[in-house]
């Protein structure tokens, strides 16, 4: 069960991005500041452009759909109610030689097989579980009921990943992932509040105002795009599990009795989202949880997978999470947050289906699945074949040469392009190395003015997949991108 990973596309993409303007290292010229990114002038754009795709595909093209913007800071209750300040835990452990902290579960993924079947030993636990996870939630429900845990990992032969060498282990602990703050002059315990771990609660609290004011009848559903934050104990793989990061969230309110069907249905729309970003359909996948995977508020699960080179890893997941949330809000806020339907005369609590996505790991997706790597004429070609959807720049344009009335063209080209799509003018270097920066920058497509384009008003149009090219007049080049994109 040991964990094999693979991190080359990552190393790879941390280092494109940061070359090519997509992400650069938080507070970089101080050091940096772990697992925290900043978005550049590409970066932003594509991030921009996978949140507005999200957002047409779930609210502007449901009329049942309405978007709100909740605060990131919200009343301590509402954690208290949600269930996050009694459950929203890691199992924690050290290594109290190498001072390195782990998530348990992390940890056991990257473990022997003979140390895992050690552990089961340990606790007389049979290997019979269906999936690596369930196998290692047992084990971790069973050392945080030992008294020793540090000392049973120790005669398990538990390897630190840090020095390769059997660990110093702690007891295992839980450890609250929220991040504390204060509001107010004054630091004391009553004026403790969190920074939002999900974006999911402030659409819970603000239910019935959306409710009524949109005049919304079930079912229906709340959509939001926002950063929430997690204190993790680990974090790592590029932007992928960061502690600061952006959620695309929609919860569908509906009948307790029809819970499994929109389940169903919201499951198979968001993986077809996702294919039609244009990623690989081969390395999605459409995964039920397990009952040991549940989140204490989940009847039912399915994430929405993707294969990189380290494992198959969420982007999003589809949940049931039936009345849980307005019950407990309705318990501990007093308010009555139940539905009249007109047409039955009854009241009753709605059951919630929810959507989540992570804005960051998408972005990561669509980078790794889009990077490719090509021999042509014995020249070597790195490209990023990103959708023009949500390419950050739809078309590059080049003068050949920087005379003789070409950089004029170009540039009034590039203004008039602007007014339909992202186009970057680029009159650097030769003509190879500015389709080269495009290529791997994502540039779906590239015009070169030229000669010819002095005495018949045509361009040279390149695809950047195929590269074939071709000439098109400068009153027909518009059309011809849209086109090609549509």
């Amino acid at each position: 069960m040991a964990k094999e990973a693979n991190n080359k596309i990552i190393d790879v993409l941390t280092s494109l991005s940061k070359r090519r303007g997509f992400v650069f290292q938080s507070s970089e010229i101080y050091g940096g500041l772990g697992s925290t990114w900043d978005y550049g002038p590409l970066g932003v754009e594509l991030k921009r452009n996978i949140k507005d795709l999200w957002w047409k595909s779930i609210v502007t093209a449901n009329e049942n759909v309405v978007g709100m913007d909740a605060a990131i800071l919200m009343h301590p209750k509402v954690w208290e109610a949600s269930g996050h300040v009694e459950n929203f835990h890691d199992p924690l452990i050290d290594n109290k030689e190498t001072k390195k902290r782990y998530r348990v579960d992390h940890l056991l993924a990257d473990q022997d097989d003979a140390i895992i079947e050690n552990l089961l030993s340990a606790f007389n636990l049979e290997n019979k579980y269906e999936s690596s996870d369930e196998c290692f939630q047992a084990i971790i429900a069973k050392l945080m009921d030992a008294e020793n845990s540090g000392q049973i990992m120790i005669e398990s032969k538990v390897i630190d990943p840090f020095n390769k060498n059997i660990g110093d282990w702690t007891d295992l602990r839980q450890f609250n992932l929220m991040f504390k703050t204060h509001m107010g002059p004054v630091q004391e315990s009553g004026s403790e509040i969190y920074m939002r771990p999900e974006t999911a609660q402030g659409i819970f609290v603000n239910y019935l105002n959306v409710q009524s004011t949109a005049r919304q009848k079930l079912p229906f559903g709340i959509a939001q795009i926002g950063k929430a934050f997690r204190n993790e104990i680990t974090t790592g793989n590029f932007i992928f599990r960061t502690r600061e990061f952006e959620q695309m969230e929609m919860e569908f309110f509906c009948h307790p009795d029809e819970t499994s069907k929109w389940l169903k249905h919201w499951s198979e729309e968001r993986l077809n989202w996702f294919k039609n970003l244009g990623i690989n359909d081969k390395k999605l996948r459409l995964r039920a949880h397990g009952d040991d995977e549940l989140a204490h508020y989940s009847s039912a699960c399915f994430d929405v997978e993707y294969e990189f080179d380290f494992g198959w890893s969420e982007l999003e997941g589809i949940a049931d999470r039936g009345t849980y949330d307005l019950d407990q809000h309705i318990e501990h806020s007093g308010k009555k947050l139940r539905y009249f339907d007109t047409v039955n005369n009854v009241h009753f609590v709605p059951a919630v289906v929810e959507t989540s996505a992570g804005v960051d790991r998408a972005l990561l997706t669509v980078l790794a699945d889009a990077y490719h790597e090509e021999e042509i004429n014995g020249d070597k070609r790195t490209v990023l074949k990103l959708s023009p959807k949500i390419a950050p720049t739809t078309v590059a344009v080049f003068p050949l040469m920087n005379k003789e009335g070409m950089p004029e063209i170009a540039e009034k080209l590039t203004s008039d392009l602007r007014k339909n799509f992202s186009a970057f003018y680029d009159s650097g270097g030769s003509i190879g190395k500015r389709y080269r920066r495009q290529d791997e920058a994502g540039t779906p497509f590239g015009i070169t003015v030229d000669h010819d384009t002095l005495s018949d008003n045509t361009v040279t149009l390149r695809n950047r997949d195929t590269m074939e090219q071709s000439r098109i007049s400068l009153d027909q080049i518009t059309k011809a991108i849209h086109d090609l994109i549509s």
